[in-house]
């Protein structure tokens, strides 16, 4: 596994408006080696999938197409996230003021001591401080 994957890394590569050479090469270094994400990621790209659908920014065939994209992609999903929710989850999104889902690829990164790609800048700046390698801009 190169690094641990964020959804909003994910997204941005199902809409041209979104990606940057930064993103791409993140692709490309998932076909490549590969990525983790906790158990919680494909539930948090198909609902960003639906959003941009009930928003207009795509059609039903096209979410369909993107969904299969993107669970057809070499990411690992960590099963250990939710032994981790009420104990180190819980902490990080306390201190860093973020969401459990946030929180979450945080702790992952942490415990597997992997780069964070992610474009969410309070996710970015918990990374940083953790000493953690941030990805993707």
């Amino acid at each position: 596994m190169s690094f641990v994957l964020d959804n909003s890394v994910a997204l941005a590569w199902c809409f041209e408006d979104e990606q940057t050479p930064a993103t791409l090469a993140l692709l490309e270094e998932v076909g490549e080696a590969g990525a983790l994400a906790p158990i919680l990621w494909p539930l948090e790209a198909l609902n960003g999938l639906l959003v941009a659908e009930r928003r207009g920014r795509l059609d039903a065939n096209r979410r369909r197409l993107l969904a299969g994209f993107l669970s057809e992609l070499p990411v690992k999903l960590d099963e250990e996230t939710a032994d981790r929710v009420w104990t180190d989850i819980s902490h990080l999104a306390e201190r860093f003021h973020l969401s459990s889902y946030d929180a979450a690829y945080l702790e992952l990164a942490q415990r597997h001591q992997l780069p964070l790609a992610s474009l969410d800048q309070d996710l970015r700046k918990a990374a940083a401080a953790l000493k953690l390698k941030v990805l993707g801009q």
